[in-house]
């Protein structure tokens, strides 16, 4: 775990630049809740979050689509309250049978896709009819891992690190109330 203060932690965000307030964010989930219901509500999907970061993305996803579906998780990730990436550690895989479901995988953001990758060959490893992808994010970058495209965006970001909605700075700051960019000196 960071050992980062949590007064450091408000000077961080006291610092950071906002790139999407809450309503701005709010309006792209509203977006993406109306093209998953569109393509998805008679399939009785999974929707199937990826902690920590989907958490917040998944709930407000959740609560928007108005048709049967079922939810559960995976724990998988990179960075480990760390700012940049490692070896994927698997933490929980899903506890339901995913063999003939539909799946949508939900995440925070789609930056280098090592981690959504993963979790879809996961996905279909277990037999699974159909995944499709959710991210609040898409980092606009030439640095992807991954060919992968994703199926449902809410937002095309630039490339800085971001925290809010589920993103984090050091294990803090996925609360935010909008999405937000470090400053440099913060990296």
């Amino acid at each position: 775990m960071s050992s980062i203060s949590p007064e450091e932690i408000s000077a961080v965000a006291s610092r950071a630049d906002c790139l999407h307030s809450e309503q701005e964010v709010e309006a792209a989930i509203d977006k993406m809740a109306a093209a998953i219901s569109e393509k998805l509500s008679s399939s009785n999907p999974i929707l199937l979050c990826v902690m920590n970061g989907g958490l917040i993305l998944t709930a407000k996803l959740a609560t928007r689509l108005q048709f049967p579906l079922h939810m559960d998780y995976v724990h998988a990730t990179r960075y480990r309250n760390e700012t940049s990436g490692a070896d994927l550690q698997w933490i929980k895989t899903p506890s339901m049978d995913l063999a003939g479901r539909v799946i949508v995988v939900v995440d925070d953001i789609f930056d280098e896709g090592a981690t959504l990758e993963n979790v879809v060959k996961y996905c279909e490893a277990q037999g699974a009819k159909r995944i499709l992808t959710a991210v609040l994010v898409n980092k606009m970058h030439d640095r992807k891992l991954s060919q992968m495209q994703c199926d449902f965006i809410g937002l095309d970001m630039e490339d800085r690190y971001l925290f809010g909605y589920g993103m984090d700075y050091k294990g803090y700051l996925r609360n935010a109330p909008g999405i937000f960019a470090i400053a440099d000196e913060d990296k």
